[in-house]
């Protein structure tokens, strides 16, 4: 397998681990971008004023995460969370942008009734 067909595979892997398609829709992110090992895209607008977001694969077989503001030439990083499980990186992307990634309740949550 070649390197780019691998960086795209692992791309493909994270966006499936945040949810797909589904995903995208709830947080209006776009500009999915797969790089080396890791996954890029562009934010919408949240409340930890990041518009990029870059998830790797690190060498531990867990995910980075970097939370980045890019205004002209300048590129500042507002949160990092390293080594992360696939099945923390829904909760740690709700608990920085504010965006919920799912409409289903998660275990331990509440379903709100009105």
């Amino acid at each position: 397998m070649n390197l780019k067909k691998q960086d795209m595979n692992i791309a493909e892997t994270i966006l499936k681990q945040l949810g797909g398609r589904r995903f995208a829709v709830m947080t209006g992110s776009k500009s999915f971008i797969a790089g080396k090992n890791s996954l890029s895209m562009r934010l919408a607008k949240n409340k930890s004023s990041a518009n990029y977001l870059r998830i790797t694969l690190n060498g531990k077989d867990l995910y980075d995460m970097e939370f980045i503001s890019i205004r002209g030439v300048n590129m500042t990083t507002k949160c990092i969370k390293n080594d992360l499980y696939n099945d923390q990186l829904q909760n740690m992307f709700e608990s920085v942008t504010g965006f919920y990634t799912t409409l289903q309740p998660r275990r331990g949550q509440e379903i709100l009734t009105f």
